[in-house]
């Protein structure tokens, strides 16, 4: 016996790779690196919130369908909402490769020896300090010679605990 499975033109397959915005919710996105949203099944509405950069296509409300994609900058968001009110959305986000300028790789073989470099003065200047005390206790016990009482046996004595 064979099994029909039958699906309402309103209900998506599972799509690998997306995210399911169901029908009557809305989200917003706040990229901490640039990207692109794009649209794998229904239509989104998508309203862009600031800070607006470049041409005055970035304001406002779009309906973006599938097969279609957003691009959205660091410190932009955008809220989107499955624009029919019975079909849920997917969508996907791919963040966009940062291109790093030939400048900022030079300061890169920088920073971490010079990282290095106080962590290694640091603890250096502490291990000094330390090798100074250990210096002047260990002149002061041969100074004072090894039959001088410390001052926590002398208080001990005074008051009776040691015999």
């Amino acid at each position: 016996m064979q099994a029909q499975v039958t699906t309402s033109r309103f209900e998506a397959p599972h799509l690998p790779g997306t995210w399911k915005l169901p029908a009557g919710r809305a989200i917003t996105l706040q990229p901490r690196e640039p990207g692109r949203l794009k649209v794998a099944h229904g239509q989104l509405w998508a309203t862009y919130d600031g800070p607006h950069r470049g041409a005055s296509n970035n304001l406002g409300d779009h309906v973006v369908g599938a097969g279609e994609e957003l691009s959205l900058q660091l410190g932009e968001r955008l809220v989107i909402e499955p624009w029919d009110s019975d079909v849920p959305a997917y969508f996907s986000w791919e963040p966009v490769p940062v291109r790093h300028t030939a400048r900022a790789r030079s300061f890169a073989g920088v920073v971490q020896p010079l990282a290095d470099l106080r962590l290694a003065l640091v603890l250096g200047a502490d291990a000094l300090v330390r090798l100074a005390g250990g210096l002047v206790r260990l002149g002061w016990q041969l100074a004072l010679g090894k039959d001088r009482e410390t001052l926590e046996e002398r208080t001990c004595r005074q008051r009776g605990v040691m015999g």
